[in-house]
């Protein structure tokens, strides 16, 4: 059959015509019925509750929508440009949609079976994330489209373009470049590098599929194509592209440990959440801590290496886990395994991929590094299957076979005369344990408890030149030894204290009588209940927080006055409007006098240049330092706790479930470098600043300070000779306690 050739044209217009009159007739029905633009016209985005320490670094964010707003004058315009170039090329002249796009995307669904393809804009991605479900059909495609078009008339390109670029999801919970920036990198957007910009830019067309701390692989193949789009269309040259691929991205490392204060920022989230309420996780409250960002995290960072190296020192417990990988091709499931174990920090995630005989080991990394081990590090692993997930650290310029903590820890440092926590370190792993080992650990604080003691003594008349009897003491089957094995006749306080000799110190309570020392420690505001009511209280068998214990050396530091701790300034709303701040803090309570406080420092000061914390002051180079380690019956617990007249810190170590953390283990050894390392810090730029005499209430003789009415014949000689069975409570028969080492 022949159609005429006049027939057959009108035909041919007469379709589209039509299709034509039916499009503008449903786009009409559409219109009708599309939603208010007010969520775009008055944005206002869901904004996390931000945590900030004092010096306005961001620590940490809660909400179910990671986002920082920015607006358009602030994203870099290089950004914006690539964007641009890689998502809508025809964004700054199309009406919303792009017909053209539009057409090759309808051909292909003709043609092709599986999910519906679109030639979306910017502005059609916009209306679906805001007002639309993703769903996969024509109708909802055609609502995008003519919703597209109202928003193009209603904004302008330049707000379409700040919204989309706050709003877009990202991965995760990030929303939003600025998020991202921050989630994946650490940086601020003007930061990022030519690589990580092209990264971010990948990631709106598969945000989870190209997210790079789960699918690092296909994020970087993903950079690539983004790249190369850039230099297409003249951004970048090709020598730019080429550094950027083969640079190695610096990602910030998130998981387990992606914030430098998790512990911290959830008591500050409860504070809160507890005084506005569940909205405060949208509502973009802006706290600010006391916290100093660099000491919180040379605090961390201390503790974790400090339980790396106890954790070098354990046998190996062998790999955590094992994936199934096939003879090649396999970054799928590398990905997986990265995603399953992440990172610790430096202690990094790697999987087995072949054994080279019994001292050498091929593994990779989550970021694509391919690293051999050999020798001795090699062969705890010959016998591993290929796919074993173990974990490595950096040693030298190499690797050592490492593995996860088991025991626990907890730093915190404050300003003794202010009050303000200045870092708060609750544990390793905040998703492992929440429990805030620095506020709600009840520990032994072992012989850090003795320094309570002799200022106790003090106030009685004694100072650092009395003499106390160092004899070995047996009271019922209770046989206390000093850890070095030595007994003296006798020695002063100051050796005494310096050489942490418990027989000295089981005098001292003798003398007091163990309900006096009980009640003068509870001056310093430990819980006086939580104290043994009998001998073994000398050798600190009761129990405290580290925050507890950083307060009652902060006494000493002070003038004998403990101030009120806080953690938290101020809030500001979305807007910067300050809604609440910290009343001005009450009067420091008095726990000892000031002429006390300084008297039981000059014999902490003792400690610190000849006796266990020496190594402190040396390993720092001042000498105003004071402190005490502590280490409890059989290394269960390990402590120092000290302090600088500008600040004062504890660091605790030890099992959650409490047991020894080795024969060899130490306050000293363990929990010292992390004070060292945190105080190194907390100092950095402070001149040498030792605590000065009080004007009134001391007489000195040579170097020695003296009450004034104690001095001379006065002040105590000898301490414990006349000291009796009867004057210990009845209970230190049934008690068990071991010495302080170190």
């Amino acid at each position: 059959m022949k159609f005429n050739v006049s027939r057959r044209k009108a035909l041919w217009v007469g379709i589209p015509a039509g299709l034509l009159l039916l499009g503008l007739i449903v786009a009409l029905l559409i219109w009708w019925q599309l939603p208010s633009l007010d969520r775009l016209t008055d944005y206002q985005p869901k904004l996390p509750l931000r945590i900030l320490a004092a010096d306005g670094q961001l620590l940490g964010e809660f909400g179910a929508e990671r986002r920082k707003l920015v607006p358009i004058a602030d994203i870099p315009k290089p950004m914006r440009d690539a964007l641009v170039a890689v998502e809508d090329a025809d964004f700054w002249t199309h009406p919303g949609i792009d017909l053209g796009g539009i057409l090759r995307a309808a051909v292909r669904n003709l043609t092709h079976s599986g999910p519906l393809h679109g030639g979306s804009t910017l502005t059609q991605q916009l209306a679906r994330d805001m007002y639309l479900t993703k769903a996969q059909t024509w109708s909802r495609k055609i609502t995008e489209a003519v919703l597209a078009y109202k928003i193009e008339q209603t904004l302008s390109k330049d707000e379409i373009l700040e919204i989309y670029m706050n709003q877009i999801w990202l991965g995760g919970r990030t929303y939003g470049f600025a998020a991202a920036a921050q989630r994946y990198f650490g940086k601020e957007l003007s930061e990022l590098d030519v690589g990580e910009m092209a990264l971010l830019i990948g990631l709106p067309k598969n945000p989870a599929g190209y997210n790079p701390h789960t699918r690092l692989l296909r994020a970087k193949k993903r950079q690539a194509v983004v790249l190369a789009r850039l230099v297409a269309v003249g951004q970048i040259t090709q020598e730019q592209a080429d550094a950027a691929k083969a640079a190695p991205l610096q990602l910030r490392r998130v998981g387990r440990l992606s914030s430098i204060a998790d512990h911290a920022m959830e008591q500050v989230r409860a504070e809160v959440v507890a005084r506005f309420g569940p909205e405060s996780y949208e509502r973009g409250l802006q706290v600010t801590t006391t916290l100093y960002a660099a000491e919180q995290e040379a605090a961390q960072q201390a503790l974790r290496h400090a339980l790396f190296d106890l954790e070098r020192r354990q046998p190996y417990r062998g790999p955590e886990g094992r994936v199934e990988l096939p003879a090649e091709g396999f970054d799928d499931e590398l990905d997986r395994a990265f995603a399953q174990w992440p990172d610790l920090g430096e202690l990094r995630t790697a999987v087995l991929l072949k054994v080279q005989g019994p001292d050498a080991a091929e593994l990779a990394l989550s970021d694509g590094q391919a690293v051999t081990l050999k020798g001795s590090a090699a062969r705890p692993l010959a016998k591993l299957q290929r796919g074993a997930v173990v974990r490595l650290l950096p040693q030298g310029a190499g690797w050592a076979l490492g593995q996860v903590p088991e025991a626990e820890g907890a730093v915190v440092t404050l300003d003794p005369s202010s009050g303000q926590i200045r870092a708060l370190v609750g544990g390793f792993d905040f998703t492992r344990n929440q429990y805030n080992h620095a506020t709600q650990a009840y520990r032994q604080p072992g012989s850090a408890f003795k320094p309570l003691v002799y200022s106790a003594l003090i106030e009685q008349g004694a100072w650092a030149g009395t003499q106390v009897s160092d004899q070995p003491i047996e009271i019922g089957d209770w046989a206390p030894r000093n850890y070095d094995g030595r007994y003296e006749e006798s020695l002063s306080l100051r050796e005494a204290l310096a050489r942490s000799k418990n027989m000295v110190t089981i005098r001292l309570v003798q003398e007091i009588g163990p309900q006096r020392a009980r009640a003068w420690a509870a001056r310093f505001e430990l819980e006086e209940e939580r104290q043994p009511l009998n001998l073994t209280l000398a050798l600190g068998t009761g129990a405290a927080t580290p925050l507890q214990m950083a307060r009652a050396y902060g006494a000493f530091a002070n003038g004998g006055r403990i101030a009120a701790t806080r953690l938290i300034e101020r809030i500001e709303d979305a807007q910067g409007i300050t809604i609440w701040k910290a009343e001005a803090p009450p009067e420091p309570k008095e726990a000892v006098s000031e002429r006390n406080a300084f008297m039981t420092a000059q014999l902490l000061s003792g400690v610190m240049r000849d006796g266990t914390g020496a190594r402190a002051s040396q390993m720092l180079g001042r000498w105003d330092l004071y402190g005490k380690t502590g280490t409890t019956n059989d290394a269960v617990d390990a402590w120092f706790v000290g302090f600088q007249r500008s600040r004062v810190g504890a660091v605790w170590i030890g099992y959650p479930t409490p047991k020894s953390l080795g024969e060899r283990e130490t306050g000293g050894g363990l929990a010292l470098p992390v004070w060292v390392a945190t105080m190194r810090e907390a100092l950095k730029g402070i001149p040498t600043d030792p605590l000065a005499p009080p004007a009134a209430g001391l007489t000195q003789v040579g170097e020695d300070w003296f009450y004034e009415e104690f001095t001379g014949d006065a002040a105590l000689a000898r301490i414990g000779a006349a000291a009796t069975a009867e004057s210990a409570s009845p209970a230190a028969s049934a008690a068990s306690a071991a010495s302080e080492p170190r």
